[in-house]
């Protein structure tokens, strides 16, 4: 019986086609916090996504147009730290070919980032992501602080985790 049960499992990393799945990972340290952001296009909605990436429309996506999407998603997010909005900058991008971008199974890296001295005491971080449309799905996590003096408090996301919340300390 268990055998046939396993046999209808669906891979974790499964997405709905009509979909542009946009997940976030953050990682907050004492010195700086790391955004981890993976554009998922679903089959159904990929042919849209590329033709914002492919400015002019060649069917490749070359170094210029790579960097000017990443930087244009990286416009359309924001992240506050104690009610104060940080300047995240693009660290690192890889893009998937565009045969895996039109197949559902490419997936955008964009590596964000930004230098912030945490001091003592309590946090709040907002994220904020505006998205790429009606399609845009969202998921936001932040990895378990490998900062010893880092300690989550609290998490809330809204109700389609475009905006995200997180109460936190920093011990001594």
């Amino acid at each position: 019986m268990l055998a046939g049960l396993t046999a209808f499992v669906v891979p974790a990393w499964a997405h709905r086609l009509d979909e542009y799945l946009q997940a976030t990972v953050i990682d907050v340290s004492r010195q700086e916090i790391d955004v981890v952001l993976r554009l998922t296009p679903g089959v159904d909605v990929a042919s849209q996504v590329l033709r914002q990436i492919d400015a002019n429309g060649d069917g490749k996506l070359s170094a210029h147009e790579q960097q000017q999407y990443a930087h244009h998603t990286v416009s359309q997010v924001s992240l506050m730290l104690d009610h104060t909005y940080l300047s995240l900058k693009l660290r690192d991008y890889v893009f998937p070919s565009v045969e895996e971008l039109r197949a559902g199974s490419g997936t955008i890296n964009l590596h964000l980032g930004v230098q912030a001295i945490l001091e003592p005491g309590k946090h709040q971080l907002r994220y904020n992501n505006q998205g790429a449309g009606p399609d845009t799905v969202y998921l936001v996590n932040v990895l378990l602080p490998h900062d010893a003096a880092v300690h989550i408090q609290s998490q809330k996301r809204s109700f389609n985790q475009a905006v995200y919340d997180m109460d936190f300390s920093v011990d001594q």
